[in-house]
Parts: C-alpha cells; structure tokens; sequence
C-alpha cells in the first residue's frame, strides 16, 4: 500500500481500525466520487475499503487476506469473509524486511513480510486467516516465516496446466480450503452459496473488462494509470460496484486524453503493479507512451474468463477458472503466449514492455520467450524493464 510512514524502529500493539498517524495513511473518507467525475471514488481505494473492513468487522464479518490471484475469492465469499489483497507494494517497508530475508529477494515478497514486521497494514492486522499459494519459491518461503505471526493455510498449486492429474489435484485443493473455512469460521458453505459469490465475482469482472475496453479506441478517455487505479483491495464491495458502473457511463461520455497517435500504444506485460509500486507505469505514460493494454495480474489476466456458473459442481468450475490463469510459474506457459499475442491484436498496440521485479526467476526465464514471440512472431518492438521498488533508477529507465 502507499504512502507508508518510515520505518519504525519500536513497534507497538494498535488497533487496526484505528492507526496511528505513523501507520499507513488512510487519507480521505469513504464518500462516492462527485456526480461528474466517478474515478475520484478510486482516488481514495485504500481508505474505504479501510472503513468498509472495519464496519463489517464490528459486525462479527471474517477478513481473510490472500497473496495472489490463484486463491478463489468466492470460496471466502462463500464462507461469508471479506477476500483482501494483501500484497505489498511499498519500498518502505523493504528494510524491516531484509533483516530476516535477503536482499535480492523480490520487492514485491520483502514488502508484504516487512508490512508484518511493522504492523503497517491495518488490513493485515484484522486478518482473521490468509490463504497463500506454492506459486514462486521466494513466497513459499516466505509464508513460513509470515505464518509465525499471522494464522495461515497454503494452497498447494499444481505447475503444469496441461496435465489433467494436475488439475484433478487442484479441485482436491480448493476442496480443502472449502473444508478448512468451514471449520474456521465454523461456516456451512454451500454449492448455492459458492454460485451465488461466482455470480457477484463474475459482475464485478464483467464490469472491469468493460472498462478496460474503452482501451481499444484510437483516442482512449483515460489513460493507463487511471485505468491500473480502478481497482479495489476488497473484492465485492457493494459501493465500489455502483461506482464500476457510473465510471462506465462517465467514460462514454468523457473526451479523449490525447488526440490519435500523440502517444505509442503500449502492451504491458510481467510481474504485477500493486497499489504503491505504479510507478515504471508513470515512467512510460510520462516519456511519450500510453499503455493501452496490461497484461499483468493488475490487469486484465485475471479478468478475462469468468466462473461457469451452470456447472453442476461449483468448486470444479472455480477451479476450472482459477487454474487457466497463465502465469509464469505455470511450465509449459503457452496460455501467457497466447494472450500476449490475442492482446496486441485486440488493443492495437504499437509495443510491448514487460516489467520484471529484481529476482522474479520465473519472469525472469519467461522473458526470452516473450521476447521471441513480441519480435519474431508478433513483429513489435520489445523492452524489457528490470527494476524494484526503489526509483534510484527512474531516470534511466525514462532514458530507455
């Protein structure tokens, strides 16, 4: 999250519906944006969902963090919890973090444990369970050391996409963590119950892919940054969906951020932009380019295919939906490869930049083959970025 305080040296108990002013700022209340211009109710994300988890919480509502898209919000729907993203995004908390994780470690893993060590996450703090992946080996550790502080269930996520045994494991496993919310919250969680979040979750996807739409005009009326700050820590809150709609409306109506072909038209693909951490995403709209399209996890991967809600097993179609995701710790990754190639189709775009965080391994070694694909196949031009959280290198990436 953005706009940590530094970092803190004694660390003390606090209420987390009620941090202290060194905590993370939660500026702003939860007020909807002005009738003219919706995306203004974003512009405080972090604060009502602040409120929102608070309010509910006082109401007796499990929070349930998770770590990475694989986990299936509606499950903890389901179960009547609040799914919160909980990955860190601020550089802040990146020192608290190195005295118990190395250095070259991913920013994006040592900012989500330092937000432990610091007690900087109000969201963190509330958390009645997480629920993490074995996606990269840097997390999977990592959990370990985070499960000494915070009550913990791990996933265990199948690597390859293709096998069919793979994928009978991973209905086995989101069975479990069916089993395991049950339990915890000691909670009846229904075949009804889950459809009836898949649907909400399916809404709230539709809504998101309609608005990453308005990409795909010559003269878009937002631009990309915008377009990465529609988005919520909390999934299905009922206010962040009535303004998902107003924004829709708005932008038909809003006039185009430049004129055709002002700026390059941009793919970007790689690692994920959490809240905090958007700022190569300023670098490339600051230095002449528009990213039309993300491919990434803050984007539109997660978005694209909804939960088949005439299945008549629930938990099969979540886990249908949730393991065609095409990350890079998937092997073979082809799906990625694909979208790659379907995305510059549909959004036009004129190149592609693939951002990867310091020690992303898995991004990493995926990049030759993105890169041959984007060049060889594609025919675009191809940057790849390298970078962490801190902006010591901002201006030469802006140089590139």
């Amino acid at each position: 999250m953005s706009g940590c305080s530094p970092i803190r040296e004694n660390v003390v108990e606090v209420d987390p519906c009620n941090p202290p002013a060194a905590s993370c700022r939660l500026t702003g209340s939860a007020t909807p944006g002005d009738e003219g211009d919706p995306l203004s109710w974003f512009s405080d994300m972090v604060g009502h969902c602040h409120e929102y988890a608070c309010s509910e919480k006082k109401n007796g509502r499990k929070l349930v963090g998770i770590m990475c898209e694989y986990t299936p919000r509606e499950l903890i729907l389901a179960a009547g919890a609040m799914p919160v993203c909980l990955c860190g995004g601020s550089a802040e908390t990146i020192p608290a973090a190195e005295r118990d994780l190395p250095a070259n470690l991913c920013p994006l893993i040592k900012s989500t444990y330092g937000y432990s060590l610091e007690k900087a996450n109000p969201f963190l703090e509330m958390a009645d369970l997480l629920v993490a992946e074995t996606t990269c080996d840097g997390k999977k550790k990592m959990y370990e050391l985070l499960a000494k502080r915070h009550p913990m269930y791990v996933l265990e996520l199948p690597q390859k996409p293709d096998d069919p045994e793979a994928f009978e494991h991973w209905v086995y496993e989101l069975n479990m963590l069916r089993e395991h919310l049950s339990d915890r919250f000691h909670v009846r969680i229904t075949d009804e119950a889950i459809r009836e979040a898949s649907h909400s979750m399916n809404r709230e996807r539709k809504l998101r892919r309609d608005i990453a739409a308005f990409m795909k005009a010559d003269s878009p009326p937002l631009t990309g940054r915008e377009l990465l700050d529609l988005k919520s820590l909390i999934s299905c809150v009922p206010a962040d969906i009535e303004q998902y709609e107003k924004v829709l409306q708005y932008l038909q109506g809003r006039k185009p951020r430049m004129s055709p072909g002002a700026r390059a038209r941009v793919l970007l693909t790689g690692v994920p932009l959490p809240h905090g951490a958007e700022r190569v995403m300023d670098i490339i709209e600051a230095n002449g380019g528009l990213v039309v399209c993300q491919e990434n996890c803050t984007g539109l991967k997660p978005l694209l295919e909804d939960v088949n809600l005439e299945s008549a097993d629930p938990v099969r179609a979540l886990a249908e939906k949730y393991f065609h995701l095409p990350c890079s710790v998937m092997t073979e990754n082809r799906r990625r490869m694909d979208l790659i190639r379907n995305l510059a189709k549909d959004y036009r775009a004129d190149c592609v930049i693939e951002l990867i965080w310091q020690a992303c391994i898995t991004y990493e070694v995926e990049s030759f083959h993105v890169r041959q694909l984007v060049e060889n196949d594609i025919g675009l031009p191809y940057l790849r970025i390298g970078t962490d959280y801190s902006p010591s290198d901002s201006a030469r990436i802006a140089m590139r």
